[in-house]
Order: structure tokens, then sequence, then C-alpha cells
């Protein structure tokens, strides 16, 4: 009888034991149910905030999160783009022309002349050519000093128009040319004018102030002599025959 009583007080204990912890689960379901919004939507509960004040082990919304993209070579994009290299000037040389070269020399260059008009047409229109006999380039400025005549004494001839500032720079072997007209006279009778059996021209440094030399022209063969006046006019150096000639061709 003893041992039938503890067996059955044994599973009354047990029996209280079961119901003390179904009592427990069940509060648990209901304190839970209960921290649950009233819509039934499901909010995360926010995760401990670190030191930076962003909750750990999410991105932060509202903050700048600090983004790292590849260059985009773009120049517009406020970055500074390579410059291209400047190209320097030449450098002036002792005659001061703007170029590398210097100035051409009266005894470097040789010299002919050519009748621009047609037979039977008075003389007027005359091409002067230089031709470039040394080994290195050199440079004409301005248009020649020309008279018609080889006495200095004489006047020099008006240059058409303003002289071009840009040197022409003749190559060994190359040509330059300049544009001369003559006689402007038509009227004879008591009209005085002299006559001319070849001309010079002397050379200005690329200063302007300095001379370089002087160039004699003969006249072409079958003229001996021509007639001149005060309304000769002479072009400045060109790199090309037509661009000597034609402003002289209008006068």
């Amino acid at each position: 009888m003893i041992a039938k009583t503890v067996e059955v007080g044994s599973l009354r204990r047990r029996g209280l034991r079961g119901t003390a912890l179904g009592a427990a689960v069940v509060a648990a379901v209901l304190t839970i149910t209960a921290c649950q919004p009233s819509g039934g939507e499901d909010h995360a509960t926010p995760a401990p905030a670190t030191s930076s004040g962003a909750p750990s082990g999410s991105a932060s919304t509202g903050g700048s999160a600090s983004k790292t993209t590849a260059p985009t070579g773009d120049s517009g994009t406020g970055g500074s783009s390579p410059t291209a290299a400047g190209k320097g000037d030449g450098g002036e040389t002792g005659g001061g022309n703007g170029t590398p070269y210097a100035d051409c020399k009266a005894t470097g260059l040789r010299t002919a002349v050519e009748l621009q008009d047609g037979r039977g047409e008075t003389p007027r229109h005359f091409l002067l050519t230089v031709t470039n006999t040394t080994k290195k380039p050199c440079a004409l400025n301005d248009a020649p000093l020309v008279r018609l005549t080889d006495d200095n004494s004489d006047p020099i001839v008006e240059a058409l128009g303003e002289p071009d500032t840009e040197p022409v720079v003749v190559q060994p072997g190359g040509k330059a040319y300049a544009g001369l007209y003559v006689f402007g006279n038509d009227e004879g009778g008591e009209a005085t004018y002299d006559r001319s059996d070849g001309f010079t021209a002397t050379l200005v440094a690329g200063e302007g102030t300095e001379l370089s030399g002087t160039l004699a022209f003969e006249l072409p063969r079958g003229l001996d002599t021509v007639s001149v006046d005060d309304a000769a006019r002479v072009n400045g150096w060109a790199g090309t025959e037509g661009l000597a000639m034609r402003p002289i061709n209008q006068l």
C-alpha cells in the first residue's frame, strides 16, 4: 500500500507541473499577440544602432554614402584635360624678320627680268625674279627699294599699297617675285620722261631700318631701253608670279 501511494502522489505532481507549463506557454503567446500592430503589417524590429548612429547591418537611407566611380575622361566634368604643347615662335634672327632664317643677301641671289606686255605694246609691266643660290633658306622682307636706273640718286619707286608684313622665305634653289610698273605716260608730244636700260633693287632688312645689299636687273633680251616716269609702282615680294603681278597688271 505504501508503494502504491507514492506512485499516485508522483503522478499528481507531474500533472500539476504540466498544467503550470501549459499556462506559461499560453501567457507568452498572449504577450506576443498584444505586441503586434492592429493592422496586421509586419515591421522589422530595428537593429541596435552603431557608434555612427546608423543601424548595424543596414544601409543608411538618410545619409550620403561614399561611392567611388572610375574617371570618365570627359573634360567637361571639371577636370583639367591635357593641353597641347604650344607652338612657340621660331625666334627672331639678327635681322629681326621673325623667321628662323637669316635675311637674304644680294650676293646669294641671281636676278632675272621678264616683260609682261605683248609684242607691239609699250613696255610697262615687268616681273622681277630672284633665285636663292645658297644652300640655306633665307627671308625677303617688305618690298624692294627699286630705282629705275643704276643711279643711286634717283628716287625710289613707290610701293603699290602697303607691303606684306610677312617675309617671304626662299628655299635653296627657290624663287621669289616682285611686280614692277615703269611707265604710265601715253600723251607723247611735249610730255617728258626718261629712258632706262635696267633697274636696281635694294633689299630691306628684317627690322626695316637697315639695308641688305643691292641687286641689278638687266632688261630682257631685245630691249635696249624702256621709257620710265613717276607713275612707276612696285609690288612687294611674293612667293608666286601671280601674286606678284596681279595688282601690277591692273595699272
